[in-house]
């Protein structure tokens, strides 16, 4: 809520990282987003984890949704976690995972900074219900 009492807008980055091609899901996620009145922002495909970080911050964005399909999620999002929190953008910015990520390996995400992580078959409500009551407060 603003000072005013209207609601602010959540701005959201979703963000295609690496190799992976396919971008189906985060185009679905990006308009569903946008339907339920947040602010997106999608990078493209095929970005570097220190583009991530520079749009996520240049765009001051709440939330970074991270679509990864290729199975390099052990290596690609810890880059992006660690760039982030060198740039001090971690700790006010809400970061989900979306995609193909084995349960094996979700600790670790989620350890260093991955707040939620949604696979295959997550509603749609479900993801934006979730951003809604944890985006961060910002002033």
């Amino acid at each position: 809520m603003s000072l005013d009492g209207e609601e602010r807008t959540i701005r959201c980055l979703v963000a295609k990282v690496g190799l992976d091609g396919h971008d189906r899901g985060a185009h679905v996620i990006s308009r569903a987003f946008r339907d339920a009145g947040f602010e997106v922002i999608y990078s493209g495909l095929h970005r570097s984890p220190e583009e991530v970080v520079q749009a996520t911050i240049q765009e001051d964005v709440d939330v970074l949704g991270i679509s990864i399909l290729s199975g390099a999620h052990k290596t690609l999002v810890p880059r992006i976690l660690e760039g982030m929190a060198e740039a001090g953008a971690l700790a006010d910015t809400l970061v989900l995972v979306g995609g193909i990520v084995p349960d094996d390996d979700q600790a670790a995400l989620r350890e260093g900074g991955v707040a939620e992580i949604f696979g295959p078959g997550a509603s749609m409500s479900e993801m934006i219900d979730y951003v809604r009551e944890n985006a961060p407060e910002r002033e």
